[in-house]
């Protein structure tokens, strides 16, 4: 399996978001590796409300939070965002999440088809019973990464899960959309791994909770949001061309309805707060 990426794919202009809390990830245990992608963690003690905007991957997130002002630690289950996900962060907290990897939350809850989830944020002891008031302050609390680290690795090794070679699959798929940037039409994924286009929407909904589309127009803004943060003087309509769409038009549509304003503006934005911080 992957290690963790380094990169900021999702995160909207990282380097504020940056600037405002420390972020970390970490591998889990070993045997946890083959659903879950990494561990994240945030801490923020800021003087002034700050929200933070992500475009999420195709990703079931468990979270323990503690937001200091607001009350106790408490856990949180959080199904695939179909939208822009925004966090607005106050005063003192933190957050230890667990991102599974796409189809790996299937066998944590293999009565259940990953799409229920989609879209909502519930009280993860509704998912997990032991993921209780409890069970959050012991993974939150500590103020040192390798604490909360473990308490992470005992939480989920304790959780009954069961094999799945349906999400094994899932898994392989979603990884091949994200890294093969040939991947642009559902038939031609479909036909290149022996399945039909509806068993492979089948799939994706159960495991993944989202269709295969979906996967595939949500790697294209991911990738045009790094470049729009990362590269001066782009041609739009070349990497349009690139990431698989029409034209530009279709590009700045989608980065547009996703992100909340064009990608020149985007970008241009960007640029401007990164010379600010120099």
């Amino acid at each position: 399996m992957e290690a963790p990426r380094h990169d900021t794919r999702g995160i909207v202009d990282p380097s504020e978001l940056l600037t405002r809390v420390r972020f970390r990830r970490h591998e889990p245990a070993e045997p946890l590796r083959r659903y879950v992608e990494w561990y994240w963690l945030i801490d923020w003690d800021l003087p002034e409300p700050y929200a933070s905007h992500i475009v999420p991957h195709p990703s079931v997130n468990l979270t323990f939070q503690w937001d200091e002002a607001e009350g106790p630690p408490y856990a949180e289950v959080t199904g695939v965002a179909l939208g822009l996900y925004t966090r607005k962060l106050t005063g003192r907290g933190r957050v230890c999440g667990v991102k599974f990897r796409p189809g790996g939350f299937r066998p944590y809850t293999p009565g259940t088809p990953t799409s229920r989830w989609t879209g909502r944020a519930l009280p993860a002891e509704e998912v997990f019973p032991t993921a209780t008031a409890d069970a959050a302050r012991t993974i939150v609390t500590p103020t040192d990464d390798h604490t909360r680290v473990t308490a992470l690795d005992t939480f989920l090794l304790a959780l009954p899960h069961t094999p799945d070679p349906q999400a094994d699959l899932a898994m392989a798929l979603v990884r091949n959309i994200r890294t093969d940037r040939t991947v642009r039409r559902v038939g031609d994924l479909a036909e290149t791994h022996g399945l039909s286009i509806r068993a492979l929407q089948r799939l994706f909904s159960t495991h993944v909770g989202v269709s295969p589309k979906w996967c595939i127009l949500r790697y294209r803004i991911h990738e045009a949001l790094n470049h729009a943060g990362t590269h001066t003087d782009i041609d739009w309509a070349t990497l349009a061309t690139d990431l698989g769409y029409a034209d530009q038009a279709h590009l700045v549509r989608d980065f547009t309805a996703t992100v909340g304003v064009p990608p020149g503006a985007y970008a241009q934005g960007t640029e401007g707060r990164q010379r600010n911080q120099k």
